[in-house]
Order: structure tokens, then sequence, then C-alpha cells
């Protein structure tokens, strides 16, 4: 019998071609590798099989990378714009040289699809490239004088060491826009990659010591037991700021570490985000954009459209259209060509996802894509996407942040119907509006709470445009200058003359 789409496929063997064993498993510390001990396995989502051991790392490993960075600042900090900016380019030029090889180290063990994959390297170069220009732009202002004797002049200063506690999700873009902007804006860096997702932070770590960066300016070193690590973080008192991607759960966590001593801290949490159809829209452009803004990295995106709220007049033309679309979706190991949607992470995530499911269709929902039993009955984290319908504010999907391929459409009457739901959430991170009404495309952005909203478009990530959330979606700006201004103080000086 012929595969449907978004049947998975079967197992397809890694390539044998694809060699990933050059790639460090150790530490970087100090511009070095550094032994750890007790090995733990890193798995290819894919197949569940391990993919690497990576060294474990104690306390007083964290502390050695930690005295590392704040030496490197002592001198990194006073280093000329010009340098920062040729070396985050010979930074870039490694990743370049590199592409390939990174691009399938990250599908295999992150398990998104390779193009996917591919293009997250892409944006990492580029931020990178842009990165380097803006280290010449942290300027400040000479002030009107108020008397003939007094000058005064406001300049930027980089904060110190940073510590970047990165996602599994994107784990390559996180270590950049984190680590990138903080050298860039002349801090140091610690990067503490996903227990997931090690390998590409240690890669990405590595290419920045073969392009030159000094000893101890970026260090990254993995951990198996993340919630201990990030403590040691957040209480020492040689980090200047803590940069974090992540859950709402654990931002909280951190917030609270951080609270004594007042140290800086940049929270990019969880996201609810909705997406909103109103009957004046095109739908088949509509639909389009929202299998981008559900699907892609298999729905495991902060900002993916988790609450589709569609005008009751269109919605059961709109969720058929929705669901055909669906169902053209190849699902497949990230390495199969023409893989759309790879594996979950892991098996936590998709026991979520089925619960979630449950309870609303329990409660009514109907299904249009996807087969509950089927998913339910295998070991596979190969997950087919899924489309409902008629779901209710009830359900527990609706204040869940599904980081799944799950779309749960829910209906609305009117604009202010729309905006009311829309903004029932604690979360603030990303929202998404499509019209075919620009005086309704503008006044309803306007009304979205939402750090990033998506007019006629879900494109909402550029090396140059701010990102960041309000509510418990965190708090601090990541790309752009305002990124770089995050690792900066402003300090104000009085010149006597």
């Amino acid at each position: 019998m012929p595969k449907t789409p978004n049947e998975p496929s079967p197992h397809l063997p890694t390539p044998t071609h694809w060699q990933i064993d050059h790639w460090p498993r150790q530490a970087i510390i100090d511009g070095g590798l550094v032994a750890g001990s007790n090995p733990f396995s890193v798995v290819n989502p894919a197949n569940g099989q391990p993919l690497a051991q990576v060294h474990d790392y104690t306390d007083a490993q964290f502390t050695q990378a930690i005295d590392s960075a704040h030496q490197a600042w002592q001198s990194w900090q006073h280093t000329p714009p010009r340098e920062r900016h040729q070396l985050l380019l010979q930074w870039a030029e490694q990743l370049s040289q590199h592409h390939t090889g990174l691009s399938q180290l990250l599908c295999l063990e992150n398990g998104k699809p390779l193009a996917q994959a591919e293009g997250e390297i892409q944006h990492c170069i580029t931020m990178l490239r842009w990165y380097a220009e803006e280290t010449r732009r942290l300027t400040g202002e000479v002030l009107p004088k108020h008397n003939s004797n007094l000058q005064h002049f406001t300049q930027r200063q980089p904060l110190g060491v940073v510590a970047a506690i990165t996602p599994w999700n994107f784990p390559a873009a996180a270590v950049i826009v984190k680590a990138g902007a903080a050298i860039a804006a002349g801090c140091t860096c610690i990067v503490k990659p996903s227990e997931h997702t090690p390998l590409i932070a240690l890669a990405l770590a590595s290419l920045a010591v073969d392009a030159g960066l000094p000893a101890g300016v970026l260090n990254a070193v993995p951990a198996s037991e993340p919630k201990h690590f990030g403590q040691i973080l957040c209480t020492s008192p040689k980090i200047a700021m803590v940069s974090f991607t992540g859950s709402t759960a654990v931002g909280r966590q951190l917030y609270q570490q951080c609270g004594p001593s007042l140290k800086r801290l940049a929270l990019e949490l969880g996201g609810n985000a909705p997406f909103l159809v109103f009957d004046d829209c095109d739908i088949e452009r509509t639909v389009a954009a929202l299998v981008s803004a559900r699907f892609y990295n298999s729905g495991q995106i902060c900002v993916g459209a988790n609450r589709i709220l569609v005008q009751a007049s269109i919605a059961q033309r709109f969720t058929q259209a929705l669901a055909r679309a669906a169902q053209a979706l190849t699902v497949a190991p990230g390495h199969a060509p023409g893989c759309d949607i790879g594996p979950l992470i892991n098996q936590t995530a998709k026991t979520r996802l089925i619960a979630l499911l449950q309870d609303a269709i329990a409660q009514g929902a109907q299904l249009h894509c996807g087969d509950l039993a089927q998913l339910s009955a295998n070991d596979s984290l190969l997950m087919p996407p899924f489309v409902l319908s008629h779901m209710q504010t009830t359900m527990a999907a609706y204040q869940a942040e599904l980081f799944g391929p799950v779309a749960c459409l829910y209906t609305f009457n009117d604009e202010a119907d729309a905006i009311n739901l829309a903004n029932d959430t604690q979360a603030g991170l990303a929202a998404y509006v499509y019209s075919g009404s620009y005086p309704r495309l503008l006044r309803v952005s306007e009304q979205l709470q939402a750090g990033s909203v998506g007019a006629n478009s879900c494109e909402l990530f550029s090396e140059d445009v701010p990102f960041g959330g309000i509510k418990s979606s965190g708090f601090g700006k990541e790309q752009g200058l305002h990124c770089l201004h995050e690792f900066t103080y402003l300090k104000s000086v009085a010149l006597g003359l």
C-alpha cells in the first residue's frame, strides 16, 4: 500500500558520508579542550540511537570557565571595535567553510529537516557578519554644554562576563544570538547548552577558537544536570549578566536566583501565539503561511501559531484547506530527502502532546488530520501533523505552549472578540493577523499584546530586527542593535574644562 504523504517514513539509516566524529565532545575553556567525567549520551531523536558521548562537568570546571572568562574580560573589554569586527568576520568565515558539516550535525542532533538546519546555520553566519559591523556603532553622544567649563558625554561600555543558557530547539542560532552579540559588545561569554543538543554549541565554540578569538573570550561547557549549573552561573559574583532562552518555569527560577545580586537578566521564554484569520483574508496565502508558522521545526518553536483564531463565517472552509495542506507534508527523519517534519525531541514531549490531544477530543474537538490511536501505539518520535477544530477555551491546549505539530482552531465572531481571545493569555511573545484590510491589520496589530506581530507575514526574524517578549514571555531583546545594548551599560561622564 503506498505511503500517504504525512505517514512517517520507515527508519532510514544515517548517511554514512555524514562525518561528525571530528567535532568536539569536551568543554572549551580558556581556548582549549578540557576533559570532564562520566560521559552522557546525546541521542538522535529520529531513531533513538546514541549519536555521541559528551563529557559531563562538575562545579569546579564551571568555576574554571567563569574564572577564564573573567580574566579574559580584563583585556577584551579594551579591544578596539575594529579588532572585534575582524574576529567576528573570521568566525563567520569559519562557519561558512563548515556550513555543510554543521548543518548535518544540527540535523542529526536536533532532528530538524536538513533544509531547516542549513537555514539556521546560514542565519548564524548572517548574524555574525551583522554583529561585526555593529561593533563600530556602539556609540554615545556629546551633550550640549551647560557652561563653558563643563562638557557632558555618554559612552556604552561592556557589562562583563555573560552566561548564555541556550535551548535545544534552535541550538545553533541561540548560541550566536547571545554569544555573538555579547562578544561584539566587548563582553566575554560562557555558553551552557541544552543537554539535548550540546554538540552544535561545542562545534561553534571550537570554530571561534580557530577563528582567532582570544582564550577565554568564549567558553562552552555542557552538563547533564542543567538546573544545578544554572544556579552557579546566576549566583557567581564574576558573572555580570545571564541570558536565557527556555521555559517560563525555568525563567522564573533564574529570576529568583539572580535577584539577591540584582544581576542583569534577559529572558526569552515560552509563548502562546494567537494567529488571527479574518474572513477577508486570502485563504490560500494564509494557509500557506500558517503551515510554516505551525509546523516549522515540527512545531517546536516558541513563536509558533499556538491558538488559531478563525472568523466563524469561514471556519469550515479554512479548516478543510489547512487539513489538506497538513496532509501533504512529509514526516521523516531530518536527513531524508523531501522531509518537511522531523521527529520530536524526546518521548516526554510526545507524551505531553498525546495528553493534550486526548483532553481536547474528550471535550468535543473534531480531528481532521492525524491518527491519535496510531500515534499512541508506537514509540517513534516521528509525529504526523494534527488539525483540530471546535476547540474551546476550557481545554488544556488553550493555555499550553503546544511545541509540536498540532494545529488547534478556535472561532470568533468579530474584531473585538478576536482581540479579546488573542490577549487572553499570560504569554506575550508573538502574534499574527491575516486580513485583506490594511487599516484592520494596523488597528489589530496595535492592540495585540506581544513583542512581535506578523501582519500578513510570519517572517518575524532578521538579524537587524529586535525580538523579545512581554508579560510571562520574558524581557530583554535579541537581535538588532537593541541586543548589543543589552550587554552594555550607558555611562555618563562630566568633563571639567
